[in-house]
């Protein structure tokens, strides 16, 4: 059995509503969070080749419903079932191993894009917080229903191809692009809209991996109902789409990277978005139900994020042995969610992000951790107010 958890202290000199004319208005909080518990269980059968693995996760202290302010939606109250409090099966799946190098999965996995697919708990990235600049854009630790299948090459490359669920497009909004589209809100999951995961890591080089990744599905049809369709004059009412679905494809791309080498530790991404026919798709969404919760912004057509951190380990030089990492870091992430959107879209700088941090990390025997650090976010146009936050974490793995 391992577990990993993550607690997070933080002030805010800013108030919530973001969606004010000139930002933010200033403010002085502080706000307290059990952001998770992870418990990881592992079995396998070694004689038939396989494993069996499961993993739960409890956010932000149980489970519950709670209400919270929506300022995307003019200062509403809504009813959150996810946010007051959620246990979640991130992954549940079996693995057939094909051979030395080969191994198929059939289950709930993490969807193979970005840094936080193999890169999730608090030892491994050196923020007090995962990255928000992949986080704002895609699902945080994305995990969907399929079947996985994976190389590890004998040259050091470790190639990754997956066909899950897709998104669902009901969720889509200015704010965090496609991040909400995980469908965990209904009973059974979605999948007449299937995707299909690319990913190549290369491993061959000591203390480095560097790699890409593509995704691609549809989004139309896993909406809780079907109420994107294309119009024709001899429809069949006996039949739910007579005249098909209007489509909504995802792409999402990027480059990655990880060092762990001579007391340096980083790690880099950038990733590119676009949501075919994103017009359509924010037109309907704007006469949604308010019963289903979800932000009614529209949504661009492309997206963009770019992140990168940086530390060194300092204890060796103040006599510590090697337990103990203390390593000073800075990052920076860069988030645009209307990233060129189309003409009658307003590109909203509100929606363009900077986020300066430089903090302390220390590690104690590769288990417990805690972090300090201070971040400055910075929107597209100087016409919006500077956002501080000093954040602490703590947590351990094991």
């Amino acid at each position: 059995m391992n577990a990993y958890a993550d607690l997070q202290f933080a002030y805010f000199n800013y108030g919530e509503n973001q969606n004010r004319a000139n930002g933010a208005q200033k403010d002085s909080r502080l706000v307290f969070d059990t952001t998770r518990l992870v418990l990881e269980l592992e079995a396998g059968l070694p004689e038939y080749g396989i494993e069996a693995e499961f993993e739960v996760e409890f956010e932000h202290g149980g489970t519950g419903v709670s209400m919270e302010l929506e300022y995307e939606e003019f200062g509403e109250f809504d009813t959150e079932v996810e946010k007051g409090g959620e246990a979640l099966v991130e992954e549940l799946y079996l693995t057939k191993k094909l051979g030395h190098q080969l191994e198929l999965s059939v289950g709930r996995f993490y969807v193979a894009v970005g840094t936080l697919f193999a890169d999730y708990r608090p030892t491994d990235y050196l923020g007090t917080i995962r990255s928000e600049a992949e986080t704002r854009l895609i699902p945080n630790t994305w995990n969907d229903m399929g079947m996985q299948l994976r190389w590890d090459s004998p040259w050091g490359v470790r190639l990754t191809g997956q066909v899950v669920n897709g998104l669902d497009s009901t969720a889509f909004n200015s704010n965090q692009w496609v991040a909400r589209g995980l469908q965990k809100r209904f009973e059974l999951v979605r999948a007449s809209d299937l995707a299909a995961v690319l990913r190549a890591d290369v491993k061959r080089f000591p203390g480095f991996v560097f790699g890409v990744s593509a995704y691609y599905g549809g989004t139309t049809r896993n909406r809780p109902k079907p109420d994107l369709l294309k119009q024709c004059d001899d429809a069949n009412p006996n039949v739910v789409a007579p005249c098909g679905y209007v489509s909504a494809p995802l792409f999402v791309t990027d480059a990655h990277l990880s060092v762990d080498r001579g007391g340096w530790r980083a790690h880099a991404m950038v990733m590119y978005g676009h949501l075919g026919n994103a017009a359509a798709v924010s037109a309907r969404n704007a006469r949604l139900s308010n019963l289903l919760n979800v932000l009614r912004t529209p949504v661009s057509d492309n997206a963009l994020s770019a992140w990168g951190e940086l530390g060194y380990n300092i204890a060796p030089a103040l006599g510590l042995d090697g337990n103990h990492r203390l390593e000073p870091y800075v990052r920076i992430d860069y988030m645009d969610s209307q990233f060129k959107p189309r003409e009658e879209l307003f590109d909203n700088p509100r929606f363009e992000r900077t986020v300066y941090t430089v903090g302390t990390s220390y590690t104690l025997a590769g288990l417990a951790v805690i972090k300090l650090d201070f971040a400055q976010r910075r929107m597209g146009s100087s016409a919006f107010r500077p956002e501080n936050t000093l954040r602490m974490s703590t947590g351990f793995v094991y």
